[in-house]
C-alpha cells in the first residue's frame, strides 16, 4: 500500500481508498515511498492555468479549481500527456502548497475530501490526516450533529519534516525525477526513497519553504507495526467472529483503512480498529439491542414481534368466537394458533414496512423530529423571556415521548440518524449544543419509555452521536 492513503466516504461507509502515486518536484510536503515527478508545466501559482490545462480540452479531460475558506485553493487537472493520471493542488496560506499525482479517475473524490471532507489536507499511513495544528486517525466515527465524522486526535503524535530526515541525508545522485509522458504508477514504495529526498531537496529554489516547514510523515506508539493488528485482531475487537467481518476482497470496502499491506492481508492500528469497531456498533448495535423472536424463529425488531403478537391474538380470539370458524377452516385446537401466526404477520409487516406500509414511518420520524425542536423552542424563547444567558431544558413531552418509543422500536436501525438528526437540527436552528440535547432524550427516555433503563442507556450509547454524550451519562 502506497504510504499516504485517504479515505473517501459515501454515506457512513468508507468506500475507496484514494492512493497518489508520485510527489511533483515543487510540493512542500512529499509522501514518503513515493517518486518525485516533473511538474515544471503546472503554474503552481495560478490555480485558473491548472484548471485550464483540461477542462473542455477534450474527451476524457477534466479540470476544476476552487477557494478555501481559509484562504486557499485547490486545483485539479487531467494530465494531457499521460491521461491515466491527473495532478492535485492544495495550496494553504499559512502551511504551503501540497503536488499530487493520482489517477484520474479519484480526482472527484480527492476533490470533494479537500473542498468538503473537513479531515485536512495531509494523508498518511491510510488515512491519518492532519489539518496544520495536529493529527488525527482515519474518520470512521459519524457524528450526525455534525453531518460528518468525529476527530479523534492521535496520542503522542510527532510530526517529521524533511529537515529531520535531512539529519542523515541520502545520496541525490542515487534518484532521478521522474517524467510524465513515460510514467507508470509503482507498485512497491521506493526502498531508497531519502535518496530521492535528498534530490528534491537539492532542486528546491532558495527562496522555498524551510524543510523544517515541510511536513512528510506521522510518528506516533499506535503506528508501530508490531502493535498493528489483523483480522483476527480486528474481529477481536469488534466482539465478532472473523467470518463475520466483511469479506477481505468483496467487502473491503466495509473495513477500516489499512495502516500497512502485508503478505497475508492488511494490519491496522489498535485505535483505527477500535474506531471502526465503534462504528460497527453504532451501526448494527441498537437493531441487535431491540430484537425479539418472532413465533417463527427469526429475530425481528420488537415492536414488529408485538405488533405481531397483537394482530395474533384478534385473528386467534376472532376464529374461536365464530360458531361455525373450527368447521370452516377445519381447523383443530392445536393448529388455531399457528394458523393465526401465519394470518397475521404480513398485516404486521404492513404496518411500518416499505415505502407503501399502512403507517407512513417517514412522515411520523419528521413529525417527531419538529415535535422536539418544537418543545426546544419553548424552553429556550422562555429563557430569552426570563433574560437567561443559559437555557434551562425540562423533558419532553410524554406523548412525544411515547412516539418515539414506539418509533425507535419498530425502525431500531434508524435511531442514530433520528437522534443526529434532532441534535444537528437543535444545534442549527437553536443555537442548542449536542450534548445537552443527548441529557434531555436520555433524561425523557427513562422517565417514560416502556423500555427498561438499563436497556435505554445501552440505546443511548450506540445511537447518540458522539458530540452529544455527556461524560455525566456515561
Amino acid at each position: 500500500m502506497a504510504p499516504g492513503g485517504l479515505s473517501a466516504v459515501k454515506g457512513d461507509v468508507v468506500v475507496s481508498l484514494i492512493h497518489p502515486v508520485a510527489n511533483g518536484l515543487r510540493t512542500d510536503h512529499p509522501v514518503p515511498g513515493l517518486p518525485f515527478i516533473n511538474d515544471e508545466r503546472l503554474l503552481l501559482d495560478n490555480p485558473d492555468a491548472i484548471e485550464r490545462t483540461g477542462r473542455n480540452q477534450g474527451d476524457g479531460l477534466w479540470g476544476r479549481t476552487d477557494s478555501l475558506d481559509d484562504g486557499g485553493w485547490v486545483a485539479f487537472t487531467t494530465e494531457t500527456k499521460n491521461r491515466a493520471y491527473a495532478w492535485a493542488v492544495h495550496y494553504h496560506p499559512e502551511h504551503g502548497r501540497t503536488v499530487l499525482l493520482i489517477h484520474d479517475e479519484d480526482m472527484g473524490s480527492l476533490h470533494h475530501e479537500w473542498m468538503y471532507g473537513r479531515n485536512g489536507f495531509l494523508y498518511r499511513h491510510g488515512g491519518y490526516w492532519w489539518d496544520g495544528a495536529a493529527w488525527h486517525r482515519p474518520s470512521q466515527v459519524v457524528d450526525h450533529a455534525f453531518e460528518g465524522y468525529d476527530a479523534r486526535p492521535v496520542q503522542d503524535a510527532i510530526t517529521v519534516n524533511a529537515a529531520d530526515l535531512m539529519v542523515r541525508p541520502g545520496t541525490p545522485d542515487n534518484a532521478s525525477v521522474a517524467k510524465i509522458a513515460d510514467f507508470t504508477a509503482l507498485k512497491e514504495p521506493l526502498h531508497n526513497w531519502r535518496d530521492h529526498l535528498a534530490l528534491w531537496a537539492d532542486r528546491r529554489p532558495q527562496d522555498s519553504r524551510p524543510l523544517d516547514q515541510c511536513v512528510v510523515d506521522l510518528r506516533a506508539p499506535e503506528l508501530e507495526s508490531a502493535r498493528f493488528v489483523d483480522r483476527a485482531g480486528l474481529a477481536k475487537i469488534a466482539g465478532v467472529a472473523p467470518d463475520d467481518l466483511p469479506h477481505p476482497e468483496h467487502g473491503r470496502r466495509d473495513l477500516p483503512p489499512a495502516q500497512i499491506e502485508a503478505s497475508d492481508g492488511p494490519r491496522w492500528s489498535e485505535p483505527v480498529a477500535r474506531d471502526w469497531a465503534e462504528q460497527h456498533r453504532r451501526t448494527n448495535g441498537p437493531r441487535a439491542l431491540l430484537a425479539s423472536t418472532t413465533e417463527f424463529g427469526t429475530d425481528q425488531p420488537r415492536g414488529l414481534v408485538d405488533d405481531h403478537n397483537r394482530l395474533t391474538k384478534i385473528i386467534r380470539d376472532g376464529l374461536e368466537d365464530s360458531r361455525s370458524g373450527k368447521r370452516r377452516f377445519g381447523l383443530a385446537n392445536e393448529s388455531l394458533e399457528e394458523t393465526a401466526s401465519n394470518l397475521a404477520w404480513w398485516p404486521a409487516v404492513a404496518l411500518t414496512d416499505g415505502p407503501k406500509s399502512l403507517i407512513p414511518v417517514s412522515v411520523l420520524r419528521t413529525t417527531l423530529i419538529e415535535a422536539v425542536i418544537g418543545g426546544l423552542a419553548r424552553d429556550v424563547e422562555n429563557a430569552q423571556k426570563r433574560g437567561k444567558a443559559e437555557v434551562s431544558l425540562g423533558y419532553i413531552r410524554t406523548d412525544v415521548v411515547k412516539l418515539l418509543d414506539w418509533y425507535i422500536q419498530r425502525k431500531p436501525d434508524r435511531t442514530p440518524r433520528l437522534f443526529g438528526e434532532i441534535c444537528l437540527t437543535a444545534r442549527l436552528r437553536l443555537g442548542l449544543p449536542a450534548e445537552k440535547v443527548g441529557r434531555l432524550l436520555r433524561r425523557s427516555l427513562h422517565l417514560d419509555s416502556t423500555l427498561d433503563g438499563k436497556t435505554i442507556d445501552a440505546l443511548l450509547d450506540l445511537a447518540l452521536p458522539p458530540s452529544a454524550k455527556s461524560t455525566r451519562d456515561s
